[in-house]
């Protein structure tokens, strides 16, 4: 592993989309002495920003030049349809790339989808940005199939959006440069794969508690409580006293079988 010496800060970038929040906060927790910085960027420009050291690491959608960056894949998002509230497709909860074959689809330049052919029919003008596609929805030019969570990250009160079943799916990845797997890329890598901060790969374990003291098993046995008879000892009642406790002399303190009686 290279790169021994800690850097002040982590830089962590990350593509439109990601919500990086839940592993920011356990970075937090578990090395409050690091700040963690945390860097947006374009999906076209994420990985130059990685091979430039914009960042230590970042969250980007696959493919990955593996020739000089790592990744490990995190999650595969559901792919949607942009549509109007009030558009024929909203009847329906999920619909195929056929559905959209008489559609006017959006095909934007930051498109992070893999599409062999973009279905439906093209516009005459592919939208620069993702965001530019979504206004042109807006104002009844046409759809536009997205990664569900840009479909979120761009929500307007006027659209929604509905399942796209066959279209190709964005993934989403940590990636980082494979010649600067520092020590803090390493401590970012156990936290998205959840490590506990005592796995055996960890660099920061936990504090070593002390054991608690096992109670000593030898000496007398526990005695029992005040007014339980102990083991399988006779059972007083109503019947009389039993045991040396009786009445000395007369008929309660004969002890043995009852006499019969003539």
């Amino acid at each position: 592993m290279t790169g021994s010496e800690e850097s002040p800060a982590f830089r962590l970038a990350y593509v439109p989309g990601v919500t990086p929040t839940k592993w920011v906060r356990i970075w937090n927790e578990r090395l409050p002495d690091v700040p963690l910085t945390l860097v947006p960027v374009s999906a076209a420009d994420a990985f130059g920003l990685l091979r430039d050291g914009g960042a230590d690491a970042g969250f980007v959608r696959l493919p990955v030049d593996s020739e000089d960056l790592s990744a490990i894949p995190l999650y595969t998002e559901t792919t949607v349809v942009v549509i109007p509230k009030d558009h024929l497709v909203t009847a329906v909860d999920e619909v195929s790339a056929e559905d959209l074959a008489d559609e006017i689809v959006l095909h934007p330049l930051d498109d992070t989808l893999d599409w062999e052919r973009p279905p439906g029919r093209p516009a005459i003008e592919r939208p620069a940005t993702t965001l530019d596609a979504v206004e042109l929805v807006a104002a009844g030019v046409g759809l536009l199939v997205v990664p569900q969570s840009l479909a979120r990250l761009h929500h307007r009160k006027d659209l929604t959006y509905r399942p796209v079943a066959d279209a190709p799916a964005s993934r989403v990845a940590l990636s980082w440069p494979q010649d600067e797997t520092t020590d803090l890329v390493e401590d970012f890598i156990g936290i998205v794969r959840g490590r506990t901060v005592n796995s055996s790969r960890g660099r920061r374990p936990a504090p070593a508690q002390p054991k608690a003291k096992r109670p000593e098993t030898g000496g007398a046995r526990r005695k029992p409580a005040a007014g339980k008879p102990s083991g399988n000892g006779s059972r007083s009642g109503s019947g009389g006293r039993s045991g040396s406790g009786g009445a000395r002399g007369g008929k309660g303190g004969t002890r043995g079988k009852p006499r019969r009686r003539s």
